[in-house]
């Protein structure tokens, strides 16, 4: 059976993801859970409001603001296709 796993430095991102990571890093983590916040707090208003799709469309907002927020976080952390472990570099 052929072992098909990618493992770490075996293969790298193109320079358009790397500009976009060290670029989007600079931003402050707290600003996707901000955001997050923001688009939970908007879609209860908005629902309070009597406008349930809108405030649906709002709500949804908060789960990817989320996820931005851990990517964002990870490549802090651990850098764009590293090599190398952090004590080796």
């Amino acid at each position: 059976m052929t072992d098909n796993r990618v493992r770490a430095g075996e293969r790298n991102e193109d320079q358009f993801t790397a500009m976009l990571e060290s670029r989007t890093s600079a931003l402050p983590s707290s600003l996707f859970l901000g955001a997050a916040i923001a688009s939970i707090v908007g879609s209860l208003t908005l629902q309070i409001a009597g406008k349930d799709q809108k405030a649906l469309f709002v709500g949804q907002w908060a789960a990817p603001f989320l996820l931005l927020g851990i990517y964002n976080k990870l490549v802090k952390q651990h850098g764009s296709d590293s090599t190398q472990s952090p004590a080796n570099s």
